[in-house]
């Protein structure tokens, strides 16, 4: 009680209405700190609304290891956010708003209403109990002196704070808010900051005009794919004009984008059918098939048809297909050339931002005491799944427990 007694003087200026800036302000709010929100669109939260449309996929139920895994090379900066407020954690925070949660057949966590607006309501309901005030339709300038700068529907207005935590998103899906519009003003501060680059994302491919216009929007179910050198990852994936996206693409893309930037493109290895091995695969389709037609021959001896058998048409002649042995070899390992991501705006989330190097453990920039940062503006990356949502909303927990270590260390 002491300490936040001591609190109530002290100000907090929260960037972003996002679910890490909403974490950020529910500690900062606890503590007793006078908190303000800040947020260039009409209303808070939208992004995060958009992600519960089919459901919200709030969290994952998988060991602690294979979960902290899923976040590859920044998995060492992020554990301790996760040690901090993982997924118990965010379950039984959802559970204190009223929304209760289930696992679904995946491991995947879900509020029992599977819609992320019952939650958000229930949250921002809290927080304007706890006092923390919103305003709406401010966007961030950057600094003016010691003071933030924002335009308003009223004009220019600067705001002063004892402490301020960016939670301002990546650089994907602008329309919603995140756009990438803080990366120069920090970077004129001398906060090094990676290139924004698109994840959970799509890819082209060079598609014949006749696959294009017969198989695009078909979804490709039951496949294993993989890069070369890597493990196989169960899913499907949806053709589309340009090329491929879907949850099986959007898990492989860090290693898909980095060999197109390394190399110019990216061959992507789908086993058509995981259900069967080679051996019996060939065997089937040794098979005599009298007058059938090889479609016929692929459907009922492989389970290959429509947009799978489209896809061995893409890469083999039909002289090629006509060879079972090699059919067999084309339908486990069938090699996909992808060449480009698609544009970041299209991408679920955003890849790079701030580096872990430019912050200390409780996430404040050395460069900048009493600013800190979380959520996707951090340079760290996960699929969807659940891992997108709770490295932000951990990393909003850790930068508000920050910002109260800093304010209290403050004579």
């Amino acid at each position: 009680m002491k300490h936040a007694a001591e609190m109530t003087t002290r100000t907090a200026v929260i960037l972003g209405g996002g679910p890490a800036g909403l974490m950020a302000a529910e500690v900062l709010s606890g503590a007793g700190t006078v908190v303000d929100i800040y947020d260039a669109m009409p209303s808070v939260g939208r992004k995060f609304l958009l992600a519960g449309v089919g459901g919200l996929n709030l969290t994952h139920s998988e060991a602690p290891e294979r979960f902290l895994a899923r976040y590859g090379a920044g998995g060492a900066w992020v554990r301790p956010w996760l040690e901090a407020f993982g997924p118990v954690a965010l379950r039984a925070w959802a559970q204190s708003l009223g929304v209760e949660t289930f696992v679904g057949s995946s491991g995947r966590v879900f509020p029992r209403q599977m819609k992320a607006a019952p939650l958000l309501r229930a949250w921002m309901r809290r927080l304007r109990q706890a006092g923390v005030r919103f305003h709406l339709r401010h966007r961030w300038r950057g600094w003016q002196g010691d003071e933030l700068l924002f335009d308003t529907p009223a004009g220019q207005r600067t705001v002063r704070a004892d402490v301020m935590v960016l939670a301002l998103g990546g650089g994907s899906w602008s329309r919603l808010g995140s756009d990438g519009s803080w990366v120069p003003l920090l970077q004129a501060r001398g906060i090094p900051v990676a290139t924004l680059k698109p994840s959970n994302c799509g890819f082209d491919v060079e598609w014949s005009d006749y696959f294009r216009s017969h198989y695009a929007g078909q979804a490709v179910k039951r496949v294993s794919a993989w890069l070369e050198g890597g493990a196989p990852q169960a899913g499907e994936f949806i053709v589309t004009r340009h090329g491929v996206e879907g949850g099986l693409i959007y898990a492989l893309s860090p290693g898909l984008r980095a060999s197109i930037e390394s190399r110019g493109s990216a061959t992507l290895h789908l086993d058509l059918n995981p259900a069967k091995e080679t051996a019996r695969l060939t065997a089937d389709l040794c098979k005599p098939r009298g007058s059938q037609s090889l479609a016929n021959h692929l459907r009922k001896q492989a389970g290959v048809e429509g947009v799978k058998a489209g896809l061995l048409r893409e890469a083999f002649s039909a002289e090629e297909l006509a060879e079972p042995v090699r059919t067999a070899r084309a339908i486990k390992d069938l090699p996909l050339k992808l060449v480009a991501a698609r544009p970041l705006d299209e991408a679920i989330s955003s890849a790079g931002g701030v580096v872990s190097t430019a912050m200390d453990e409780r996430l404040m920039l050395r460069a900048m005491p009493g600013v800190f940062c979380a959520g996707e503006m951090l340079d760290w990356e996960a699929p969807t799944g659940g891992y997108l949502l709770t490295a932000c909303f951990a990393s909003g927990y850790v930068a508000g427990q920050g910002a109260i270590h800093w304010l209290r260390s403050k004579p």
